[in-house]
């Protein structure tokens, strides 16, 4: 039987309103004239459109400008009080937690360490829900303005229907653990509120796509470089963005054992907890009792000290990573052949434009001359903060794609009028 494949008057209407409000988010504030060539919608459906979301409390006014010799035009924005967001970084030092609004300004903020507790599944999920409590209650915003929770997580995400996100980190120790199913046990936040969960690097991939230094590339590679490494590879095919686990890449046969058990990994090299453990092998001698990022920066003033000499060790150990980065960025290079590359993560941000050159020098050196010269290797832009705008860009993204309509709880399933006719003559 051939089952039809039609749109309907509800997704049309949908769908326009999706394009009026992408247009204004991305390209914002527009008039109406601007909106026709820019989404290929008629003159009337903009202004059956614009006038919906305008009563929606969606779409404001924002001034006006002078036309050719006629009325002036008004522009049009998206209304920043049209919702709020969540974005959670679950990182490798901490769990940050922001509130925003749709134009991405932060309203409250907060952060629990994890140094010492590492990954504990119900301590992260403590600091999860601690912390979207903490955030609502600094910005004075009740849980249904929410359009949705966004959580960037190491590892890779699986989606059941059963028990919803479920997390896959080997690095960290987590093997098929529900974060959804535990997040709504939790019971904080109305069953109508989506979570969406995603892999940390893919998140710090669209906000950089976004907002960042990818901004107008057609496809690039955004690179999370912290205690392990990953990336982010996104295309005109994956606009979404999709997650490599880049750093398990396999960079020397039989080499040092990585967090994941496997000999020879990326990260087991270059990822910024293999590079302290590296430079006290060499005879390095880092602050005791402190974090991860704090003896990083004492790697990296002594091998780029303000004065006097640099320390041989740490600048060996520093210059070997350059070249292990680089290596593995040609590896990108030379299976997508990206338009950019983009460096991020917080131990990305510290090593920063100071090893920025000899990482570019090393990818050229391993890639194949055509893709390897047409590919740029830049900081990203958004600092340490990323991660967790990216996680926020998870609801806003479902959000516009919906035409600025609130997800909704699935109806239950009703069956074709047949199967209640007849389901009385089966026989069991």
């Amino acid at each position: 039987m051939v089952q039809g494949n039609r749109r309907t008057v509800s997704d049309l209407r949908r769908g326009n309103r999706a394009a009026v409000l992408r247009r204004l988010y991305f390209d914002g504030p527009l008039s109406r004239q601007d909106l026709g060539p820019v989404t290929g919608l008629s003159s009337g459906s903009i202004s059956n459109v614009v006038g919906e979301l305008v009563a929606d409390g969606l779409v404001e006014e924002a001034g006006s400008v002078d036309s050719d010799g006629g009325r002036p035009r008004t522009l049009l924005r998206v209304s920043p009080g049209s919702g709020r967001m969540i974005g959670v970084d679950v990182g490798e030092t901490r769990v940050r937690v922001e509130l925003f609004d749709v134009t991405l300004t932060e309203l409250a903020r907060t952060e629990r360490p994890l140094t010492g507790v590492g990954y504990e599944v119900d301590v992260i999920v403590e600091h999860v829900r601690s912390g979207i409590a903490e955030v609502l209650d600094h910005g004075g915003v009740t849980p249904d303005q929410l359009l949705g929770v966004g959580i960037g997580v190491p590892g890779i995400i699986e989606r059941t229907a059963e028990r919803g996100a479920v997390v896959h980190g080997q690095t960290i120790g987590w093997d098929g653990v529900p974060l959804e199913a535990l997040l709504r046990e939790a019971g904080q936040l109305p069953p109508e509120i989506p979570y969406f969960i995603d892999n940390g690097a893919k998140t710090l991939g669209q906000a950089e796509m976004w907002f960042g230094a990818g901004r107008g590339a057609t496809s690039a590679v955004v690179v999370l470089f912290g205690s392990g490494v990953g990336a982010c590879l996104v295309t005109d095919v994956v606009e979404q963005g999709r997650a490599l686990e880049w750093g398990h890449l396999t960079v020397r046969v039989g080499g040092r054992r990585c967090r994941c058990g496997a000999p020879g990994c990326l990260e087991a090299y270059a990822g910024a907890e293999a590079v302290l453990e590296r430079w006290v092998e060499a005879g390095g001698v880092p602050p005791a009792d402190v974090d991860e990022e704090t003896r990083l920066t004492a790697l990296l003033a002594a091998a780029y000290p303000l004065s006097g000499p640099a320390d041989p060790v740490a600048l060996g150990v520093v210059e070997e990573t350059a070249e292990y980065l680089g290596a593995g960025l040609s590896d990108l290079i030379n299976l997508f052949r990206p338009e950019r590359i983009l460096v991020g993560g917080w131990a990305g941000l510290q090593f920063g434009s100071r090893f920025l050159a000899d990482v570019r020098r090393h990818a050229a050196t391993y890639s194949l001359h055509h893709p390897g010269a047409r590919v740029g290797v830049e900081m990203g832009r958004l600092g340490p903060d990323a991660v967790t705008v990216g996680a926020a860009t998870l609801p806003l993204a479902d959000f516009l794609a919906r035409g600025g309509r609130q997800a909704r709880a699935a109806a239950s399933a009703v069956g074709p009028a047949w199967r209640a006719a007849l389901e009385d003559r089966v026989i069991s």
